[in-house]
């Protein structure tokens, strides 16, 4: 019997590494006899080097590397074409099983035993599903879902189905109504894991190549239906999918990206009025998200900025009260456009000023809201020095009201922190318990201190005793746990997952025989830890300034253009690079911007100072080490280049 697995990839490099070591560790005897394994990569033309990864770790692997991101569907149908065509018995039940694998998911050590094993004994058996978890061990919906009629598809984009989930008719496109734990008859499969067998491909055909991403699974699934076989979900194995919901379903681009999935399976699907019928409950749910999805941003970004304003001006009213009282005895010793117009204005200014030195990034930093505050403050100081005497109020209130404004917008802070609301704790780790043996655990440190991490705390916990696991989190305040890869199996690493823990606690694999760490749905490597820690230019606080300076940069150089266009070396692009910036394509520099940052080292090169290393090299500096002042310093050098 043979076993083909099919991967398809676009730039997830050690997602896809830790997905082929769990492949190739995986049992292969089964009760229906011993697997023979052939493992297929198709690249859509990734840029992280996953390919050359494939060949130096898994040279056993058939790669194909496509020139361009083709798609999901029709990736795998070019895999999918050779092992038929490779297949010499096609139809006569010869035992050709073929496996449809993300690879943003990990494996149990016995999970392609079990799946052939029950396929062999269910002769109805199209296509098979396993129960999925995300990375910290939560279970995944899409593991079983139904047929997506127009109710069921709307009660889904509309978010009613959370309010019933397990209702067989609102929560039908999850088929809710059926135990998670429970082996059933579904009716469509997850793309992310796809099992059937070479003679059901025969009478069910490949994947359906008009689905670019999202619906071919539905379609796919639907298919073997058609062909008189049942799909099962088989939940004694699992896989982790780490991607899961975490692909930002909630936003506007995957709702419209599912629309149009849906379109074309109503149109192949759905006759007359049924079919528009369909469109009408789709539009009406991706409004209805859509709407809901305005407010909870709207409201959830103003409503930290908004109690910071409350708390500030009720200290700033106290202050200012008793500082009336001091100097005259009378609570009304300032005028009410004080009250109502000046106060607001100090508290907006230390606000926005707090706002552009990332006191209102996540996660929390204590030392940016500080340096934004005296920034404000200083501010407010020097314009209050050029006012005329007579504009003039008290430096005393101002003063003590901004320091009222910092303690407060830290606490405001600490008390979410403290009630468990997600976003607002420190960057700073506090521990990290590491679950494997000793030399594991080593190389996990060794993993930390090569990030810049030196001084995390690490825990061992030796696997024998991983059922104190929860008790050492309490104990230690934990906020990392990472399992070792070679001293844990999958199913272990998932039970441990799924224990009940503190809802502030990240999941970490350290795979067997590389040095990244894989996150509940991120991978990092010791340079990727490192850059984390650095100012780099994709930092919320630098992105936010970055494209402030460029647009206020932009407006002043437009002001100027009359003047300016006829200094400039190259007069066709001035007013188009300028546009360009102003209305956020591209930035005045960057890797991709109107200047490279290798710009300022090719002038100091050519002044007689030697340039620093290749572009490459430069661009990479540039990004980890952001100062503002570096692209000020860029566009003056080239004011006369735009």
């Amino acid at each position: 019997m043979k076993l083909s697995i099919v991967i398809v990839n676009y730039n997830v490099r050690f997602f896809l590494e830790q997905c082929l070591e769990s492949v190739y560790s995986s049992q292969l005897k089964c009760d229906a006899g011993e697997l023979e394994l052939e493992v297929y990569v198709v690249d859509n033309d990734s840029v992280d080097d996953s390919v050359a990864m494939v060949r130096e770790r898994f040279p056993q692997v058939k790669i194909i590397e496509n020139k361009e991101n083709v798609g999901f569907a029709r990736a795998n149908n070019q895999a999918l074409r050779e092992i038929i065509d490779a297949c010499p018995h096609m139809g006569d039940g010869s035992g050709q099983y073929v496996l449809l694998l993300n690879p943003d998911t990990l494996v149990e050590h016995d999970t392609f035993a079990r799946c052939v094993d029950f396929i062999t004994t269910h002769p109805d058996c199209g296509a098979l599903g396993v129960k999925m978890v995300d990375g910290k061990g939560r279970y995944l919906k899409e593991s079983k879902r139904g047929f997506p009629t127009p109710a069921a598809s709307f009660y889904k984009l509309s978010g009613l189905i959370k309010l019933f989930p397990h209702s067989k008719k609102v929560a039908a496109y999850y088929m809710g109504h059926l135990p998670d734990n429970q082996t059933a008859e579904i009716e469509i499969l997850p793309g992310a894991f796809i099992m059937t067998t070479v003679e059901a491909l025969e009478k069910v055909g490949l994947l359906d190549e008009s689905y670019f991403m999202y619906g071919e699974d539905i379609d796919f699934s639907w298919r073997f239906i058609l062909a008189g076989y049942k799909n099962y979900y088989l939940p004694e194995t699992r896989i982790i999918h780490y991607k899961g919901e975490s692909t930002k379903k909630a936003s506007m681009n995957y709702v419209y990206t599912f629309y149009n999935a849906m379109s074309i399976f109503s149109k192949r699907y759905f006759k007359g009025s049924h079919a528009a019928i369909y469109s009408m409950l789709i539009h009406i749910a991706i409004w209805l998200r859509a709407g809901l999805s305005f407010l909870k941003r709207i409201v959830s970004r103003i409503l930290l900025p908004l109690a910071d304003f409350c708390v500030a001006y009720l200290g700033f009213l106290v202050i200012k009260n008793l500082w009336s009282r001091h100097l005259g005895d009378e609570v009304n010793y300032y005028p009410a456009e004080y009250t109502y117009a000046v106060l607001p204005i100090y508290i907006i200014v230390l606000m926005i000023s707090t706002w552009l030195n990332g006191g209102y990034d996540k996660p929390l930093k204590h030392t940016r809201i500080v340096k934004g505050m005296v920034i404000g403050a200083t501010a407010l100081l020097v314009f209050y020095s050029l006012l005329d005497e007579t504009q003039r109020y008290s430096r005393a209130i101002l003063l003590l009201g901004a320091l009222w404004t910092t303690l407060t917008t830290i606490g405001i802070r600490a008390l979410l922190t403290a009630i468990g609301v997600e976003g607002f704790q420190s960057r700073k780790k506090r521990t990290a318990i590491v679950v494997g043996s000793e030399a594991e655990c080593q190389r996990a440190e060794r993993l930390y201190n090569q990030s810049g991490m030196q001084g995390k705390k690490i825990v061992q916990l030796n696997p024998a005793d991983s059922r104190h696991l929860n008790e050492l989190i309490h104990i230690h305040r934990a906020d990392e746990v990472v399992f070792c890869g070679r001293d844990l199996t999958t199913a272990d690493i998932i039970n441990l997952m799924s224990q009940k823990a503190p809802r502030n606690v990240d999941y970490k694999i350290v795979p067997s025989e590389s040095d990244f760490v894989i996150g509940s749905n991120s991978i990092s490597s010791p340079e990727d830890l490192y850059s984390e820690e650095l100012n780099t230019v994709n930092s919320p606080m630098n992105r936010r300034n970055k494209r402030l300076f460029d647009f206020s940069s932009a407006i002043l150089i437009l002001l100027a253009s009359p003047i300016l266009f006829w200094f400039q070396k190259n007069k066709s692009r001035f007013y188009k690079d300028l546009f360009t910036v102003l209305i956020g394509r591209k930035s005045w520099v960057g890797d991709n911007g109107i200047f490279s940052p290798a710009d300022l080292i090719k002038q100091s090169a050519e002044s007689g100072q030697q340039a620093a290393g290749s572009n490459q090299a430069i661009n990479l500096r540039y990004s980890r080490n952001y100062h503002l002042s570096t692209d000020m310093i860029i566009l003056w050098k080239n004011l006369l280049k735009i």
